[in-house]
């Protein structure tokens, strides 16, 4: 068990869901990578069997109904396809997840009007009218200061901004206000980073407003529709936040003894942060303990985005670099804390600097020095210590940290391989004394590796878990 975790017997582990409005892209594909590291490194823990993983896509709403429409297709078939894509970017990027949750599954929309109609029985939805701005990019009711000087939507600005005026069910927010400031000043690491926490208790400082959670049908024709009322859908982000809930329930994962870890941008905060917890809250039900809230991925100084279209897809970078370049890049270099630009160039430098001449050079001098020797290195158990210091940073999902510490590891290898020089020893058993240290750290950091760069740990581990070691193929060619 984790320290401060001796309660919990389960992790679940989620990524927001995207909309199947276009096929993701690699800013998208980083909140799958990084949460997979961490769900790789927590299965270590507490056993593959208690540790749940979800991903999937959000396929309801005006965003994937006006898509669908643009390219002449059914919305049904249209999300299909799009859905069906997404996940074989995700795929191609090696991620370990346990359910890909559409939210047009049968089971999702069952669970989603339940809540809804809870709540709704419980008086803290109602209906009212709602007058208003909305942007149809991020699906989001919007205030002007959410708004820039022309009244565009900062993430969206090449979508016009919609005023409506239209009758919704409403939920309670603003009872949950002081409920939502207590939580979130007083549970550690509920919202994480600090910065990010920070921004929630300012935006909370302005005071909230009852949020309408549905449109009306004839505005919004795709969607799950309000309990005992067929001319209303549930609001999408409603519909979406449920998915966590409606994954983890058939599990039996949605429950105190569960440590429940959301992963999600930076730009969809408040919703996790603000909105999900009140809906929570509202059914008595119990609230995650982490909400980790990432930044973006910029090109050229630009967010990589759908609307701008400056997408990279994950799949691409994978033909040409191989998966574990990919992860490894994102992992290291990636938006763990704010915004990073991003460039082709800097992946080449960092997949020749760190693992051609780095990792991959350092595994090739250790193989070759213990095939020329001919001794034997027998293997010892595959039981390394995880929770040494070289993870700590995880504790706060700093992935990046924890890298730059095995790779500290590895530099501290090959200062160890070029004072003792044991190509220069002729007695065998100083060599062997040498070599079989060099060994095992090499399969000890092979070992580590595994939540990160999967492919080549295993690739490692069965050239080194051997008695006698072989020189093989380079683990990362020089570009």
């Amino acid at each position: 068990m984790l320290k401060n975790d001796k309660e919990k017997e389960k992790i679940l582990i989620t990524t927001a869901i995207d909309y199947a409005n276009d096929v993701i892209h690699i800013g998208h594909a980083y909140e799958k990578i990084l949460a997979d590291s961490v769900a790789r490194y927590y299965r270590k823990i507490y056993g593959k069997e208690n540790v749940y993983f979800l991903t999937g896509t959000d396929e309801h709403g005006t965003t994937n109904y006006l898509a669908a429409k643009e390219e002449n297709m059914s919305v049904e078939e249209y999300t299909r396809k799009i859905s069906s894509l997404d996940r074989k970017e995700i795929d191609a990027l090696n991620i370990s997840y346990d359910r890909f949750i559409r939210t047009t599954d049968p089971d999702h929309v069952k669970t989603a009007s339940n809540l809804f109609e809870k709540a709704l029985e419980r008086g803290d939805i109602y209906k009212a009218e709602y007058e208003g701005f909305y942007c149809e990019g991020c699906e989001e009711y919007k205030t002007l200061s959410d708004l820039d000087e022309d009244k565009k939507c900062p993430q969206h600005p090449n979508k016009q901004i919609r005023l409506l005026k239209e009758e919704n069910y409403f939920l309670r927010w603003s009872a949950y206000e002081n409920a939502l400031r207590e939580l979130i000043e007083k549970k550690d690491d509920f919202i994480l980073p600090e910065n990010k926490k920070n921004e929630m208790l300012a935006f909370l400082e302005q005071g909230l407003n009852d949020i309408p959670v549905s449109r009306p049908k004839y505005k919004v024709p795709w969607g799950i529709s309000v309990p005992s009322d067929e001319e209303q859908i549930i609001y999408v982000w409603y519909d979406a936040l449920v998915n966590y809930y409606t994954a983890a329930k058939q599990k039996d994962m949605w429950n105190e003894k569960t440590k429940i870890i959301h992963f999600v941008g930076k730009d969809i905060l408040r919703f996790h942060a603000l909105l999900w917890p009140v809906m929570l809250l509202s059914l008595e039900l119990p609230l995650p303990d982490t909400i980790y809230a990432h930044g973006f991925i910029n090109l050229k100084g630009k967010k990589i985005s759908k609307s701008l279209g400056n997408v990279i897809r994950p799949s691409d970078l994978v033909k040409k670099y191989g998966v574990d370049a990919v992860r490894y890049y994102f992992l290291k270099h990636g938006p763990i804390t704010e915004d990073v630009d991003i460039s082709i160039k800097h992946l080449e430098e960092v997949y020749n600097a760190d693992l051609a001449n780095g990792l991959g050079n350092t595994v090739a001098r250790i193989a070759k020095m213990a095939e020329r020797s001919g001794l034997s290195f027998e293997p010892q158990e595959k039981e390394f210590v995880w929770q040494a210091p070289w993870s700590a940073p995880i504790s706060k999902f700093r992935v990046d940290l924890a890298l730059q510490n095995i790779w500290r590891m590895l530099t501290d290898l090959d200062k160890h391989i070029n004072e003792n020089e044991p190509w220069a020893i002729e007695d065998q058993e100083e060599l062997k004394n040498v070599l079989s240290k060099e060994v095992y750290q090499i399969r000890k950091i092979s070992l580590i590796l595994e939540p990160f760069i999967p492919s080549t740990s295993r690739r490692i581990q069965e050239q080194f878990f051997k008695d006698r070691i072989r020189s093989e193929e380079p683990l990362f060619p020089k570009l």
